[in-house]
């Protein structure tokens, strides 16, 4: 008796496209990441580009027209004593967040690298995060009503006898103001505390990565436990505190929103593009002043990575 042959269904179209991508896996990377790429390169990579060649541009004086030939005298503006003035503040702020966020993140990080199991270590990553899902500007906003001169510091402050000591601190000049809501001090604050969970997750990331094996052959030595931070911990964890120190650095050099709510009218980086593209009209010193903090940021990276920081990744 002979066996009638098996009859197939029809191969459709999309049987022959899983064909054609089953034998060609790369065509179906290629697809999958033309958009991405030419997002990358069209709309941000261009922008860059075109703010780039914005910066060799200057802004005519009397009719403030901007004059679409090459020159460097807005990049000569930046070495004015308002414009230098700017840089530095903004680079010593930029400093000052990145190492308060280093210390405070440390112990945070390691407790829940090392002691933080299960349940615990579930609240760790929650609390961390749960800042970051609620608005940028409610947060900036409620802490300008914390560190008013009516608001819950002030007060607590009162009630506890300290506010002597809180009035001396704002008297320190460059440091204090009117208020904490009003001063570079409380600018510092506002800045540590938005940007400490970009510290902390990258921080505790890489202490998980470092083996118990080692803290244990380092106390079998006769290590003490600061001999151990210094020369087994610390270099362990180098990159994800040059990690999250990248964060924390180019986030404050660029931010222009909590200078403008929190602190003095003294301008940032951020707060000067902003200004300079918007109401200013100068695009050309907008653009050169935003190329400041990629060159800052560029010779940062190529500093950490002379130091071994990018090794372990």
């Amino acid at each position: 008796m002979q066996t009638a042959p098996a009859i197939l269904p029809e191969r459709g179209a999309a049987d022959r496209l899983t064909a054609l991508f089953w034998r060609h896996p790369r065509l179906l990377l290629l697809i999958l990441l033309t958009p991405p790429l030419i997002w990358l390169g069209l709309v941000y990579l261009g922008s860059l580009a075109a703010l780039l060649v914005q910066s060799f541009y200057s802004i005519d004086e009397f009719s403030g027209v901007v004059k679409e030939e090459f020159t460097l005298k807005t990049y000569a503006e930046l070495f004015r004593a308002q414009n230098l003035d700017i840089i530095l503040r903004t680079v010593a702020m930029a400093a000052a967040v990145t190492l308060a966020c280093a210390l405070i993140a440390f112990p945070i990080a390691y407790f829940a690298a090392r002691f933080a199991r299960g349940r615990m270590k579930a609240l760790f990553y929650l609390g961390v995060m749960l800042p970051l899902w609620s608005s940028y500007l409610v947060k900036v906003y409620a802490w300008k009503l914390i560190l008013a001169k009516e608001g819950i510091v002030t007060w607590a402050a009162d009630g506890l006898g300290l506010s002597m000591i809180l009035n001396g601190v704002l008297a320190i000049p460059g440091l204090g103001g009117n208020s904490l809501s009003t001063s570079p001090l409380g600018t510092f604050i506002v800045f540590v505390y938005i940007w400490l969970p970009y510290m902390i997750l990258p921080m505790q990331a890489a202490l998980e990565r470092v083996p118990l094996s080692m803290l244990e052959a380092s106390a079998d030595l006769g290590a003490s436990r600061g001999q151990t931070l210094r020369t087994v911990i610390l270099p362990l964890a180098l990159p994800g505190i040059v990690a999250g120190s990248i964060f924390t650095f180019s986030l404050t050099l660029g931010d222009y929103i909590i200078p403008q709510i929190i602190g003095t009218s003294a301008r940032f980086i951020g707060l000067a593009v902003y200004q300079l593209q918007g109401t200013a009209g100068n695009i050309p010193l907008a653009a050169a002043f935003a190329v400041v903090p990629i060159l800052i940021m560029l010779a940062y990276l190529a500093i950490a990575k002379r130091m071994g920081a990018f090794d372990a990744l």
